[in-house]
């Protein structure tokens, strides 16, 4: 378990050191004669940074702030009442965008403090990852709460750290997940309570005016759509979720 909270960090040093080579012509395939015959071999890089890529998805969910932003956003779809408006692909390219966005500072330290020397021979791949880790580390520290941390050491039968930089990612990643999830719902239970107002509101009218069997989500979606419009709520959204991390 200790190993997955490298695998981001490794990721981006093979990545890294795949496009450092380009220019030179990194070696794809290894052609070795043998009379009439011919070998094939995939360099052990390559085979590597495929590796690595299988795991980037996992990676994304459980070291990153994907996991907040989607859900977030997938709350404020449904208090808005459209099923498929924007569409998940939409969704997740903006959570992709606003995750990079936010990251972008610890993919920083990461490639001063680690790639760059690694890829200028001064640090071994092991130490490299040491390095690359803590940003990761401090990003997840931050946004974590102590209480998780406490209640994941007592499931694991644990005892705490001299230093939170101690904690093994064992710990770390539920609890830092577990984090997260409390944070986006907190968020979407905010972000829900106008749109909440507003159909209660539209139900209430229908109903006083007898008009039952009329779906007040019906009424109430234009009258929701437009005060997202005039609040101008995208960059609301955006920002309250940027400066959540911060």
């Amino acid at each position: 378990m200790r190993t997955l909270g490298y695998v981001f960090t490794l990721a981006l040093l093979i990545g890294s050191q795949a496009i450092h080579a380009a220019p030179q012509g990194m070696d794809v395939l290894t052609i070795t004669q043998d009379g009439n015959s011919e070998q094939y071999s995939v360099t052990l890089q390559v085979l590597l940074l495929m590796t690595a890529l299988s795991f980037l998805p996992a990676a994304l969910l459980m070291l990153t702030s994907f996991t907040r932003i989607i859900i977030v956003l997938a709350i404020l779809r449904q208090a808005l009442g459209l099923q498929q408006t924007p569409p998940t692909r939409v969704l997740i390219g903006i959570a992709l965008a606003l995750t990079l966005l936010i990251m972008t500072p610890v993919f920083e330290n990461i490639y001063a403090a680690a790639i760059t020397p690694y890829l200028n021979e001064q640090l071994s791949l092991m130490d490299t990852l040491k390095i690359a880790s803590k940003p990761i580390k401090e990003f997840m520290l931050a946004n974590t709460r102590t209480t998780d941390i406490e209640q994941f050491l007592a499931i694991a039968n644990m005892q705490p750290p001299a230093t939170p930089e101690d904690l093994s990612f064992s710990i770390l990643i539920p609890s830092f997940i577990t984090s997260e999830l409390k944070t986006a719902f907190q968020i979407g239970f905010i972000i829900y309570l106008p749109f909440l107002v507003i159909d209660l509101v539209v139900a209430s009218v229908l109903m006083a005016m007898g008009m039952i069997m009329l779906s007040p989500q019906m009424i109430s979606l234009p009258f929701k759509l437009m005060l997202f419009v005039l609040v101008d709520g995208w960059a609301l959204t955006m920002g309250t979720l940027a400066s959540s991390f911060f």
